[in-house]
């Protein structure tokens, strides 16, 4: 049935009038949703997980391109450095945890250990099987704390999977998108599969439940998400209530520059 859907959407592109024409409506609303943010004081942890090519960053590029860096702050940890990796396992994900008026984004995040570490053997199956056993106490306790938890699934078909990875190697804007890990990983869909099911198992709970979004349209599954990322966060509009004008300017030119010989850039456009 998934399978199905996923072609059905696959075949039926959204176009791109129609997306930008949501996707600047949506854009709106997102503002809104900052303005109430900042205005109550509001914590918001939003998680980003799914396999590689399934459409994370872009997802996350769509929902925040339009909103300020100091509300909305993009988290996208590298590899665990050796002091790191002698810490407890959370311990570097927690110094990245919303304070009030902050809308955090994990791409990727401390479900690494369920997923690339679990099946490229960078942690043990006990560290693995401890880990999905604590997550759940891990993020009810972010709950209790006033963070607002959301955390998205992307689902990608291996066709689509395939069809991006490619694309990224054919393509010099995409090409670090690439990464050797990324090769590695290709040749393991069924463990990736067995080790999201286990990790959904073990930690999609009542507080802190997981999203799956289709992901094979990436206009669609971007509208989709921003979509359901505004009801989860009930908010109201008050821009309105800002009313904004431009002061009167002052009188221009009674100051004179000084004759200097800048640097100016080739206008080559």
């Amino acid at each position: 049935m998934a399978k199905s859907k996923a072609k059905e959407q696959s075949a039926e592109r959204l176009a791109r009038k129609d997306y930008e024409q949501e996707l600047k409506r949506l854009h709106v609303e997102l503002v809104k949703l900052q303005q109430w943010v900042v205005a109550k004081g509001l914590k918001v942890c939003v998680v980003f997980e799914g396999r590689d090519g399934a459409g994370k960053g872009g997802t996350i590029k769509a929902l925040t391109e339009r909103v300020s860096p100091r509300v909305f702050r993009v988290v996208a940890l590298p590899a665990p450095t050796e002091r790191e990796k002698s810490q407890m396992y959370a311990q570097r994900y927690l110094q990245h945890m919303p304070a009030a008026d902050e809308v955090v984004i994990f791409d990727r995040s401390w479900y690494n250990r369920a997923g690339v570490e679990r099946v490229m053997g960078f942690c043990s199956d006990e560290q693995a099987h401890k880990f999905l056993s604590v997550v759940p106490l891990f993020e009810k306790m972010i709950v209790e704390s006033g963070i607002i938890l959301i955390k998205y699934w992307l689902e990608v078909s291996a066709e689509e999977q395939q069809r991006r990875l490619e694309e990224r190697i054919r393509d010099g804007r995409k090409i670090w998108k690439l990464s050797p890990m990324d090769l590695k990983s290709f040749s393991r869909w069924d463990d990736y599969t067995r080790a999201r099911d286990e990790m959904f198992a073990a930690s999609d709970s009542s507080w802190a439940p997981w999203y799956m979004a289709r992901s094979e349209d990436k206009r669609r599954v971007r509208l989709n998400i921003i979509s359901h990322l505004l009801e989860q966060v009930p908010y109201e509009d008050i821009t309105q209530e800002q009313k904004i004008e431009l002061p009167k300017r002052g009188k221009i030119g009674r100051y004179k520059s000084p004759p200097y010989p800048f640097r100016m850039v080739d206008e080559r456009f």
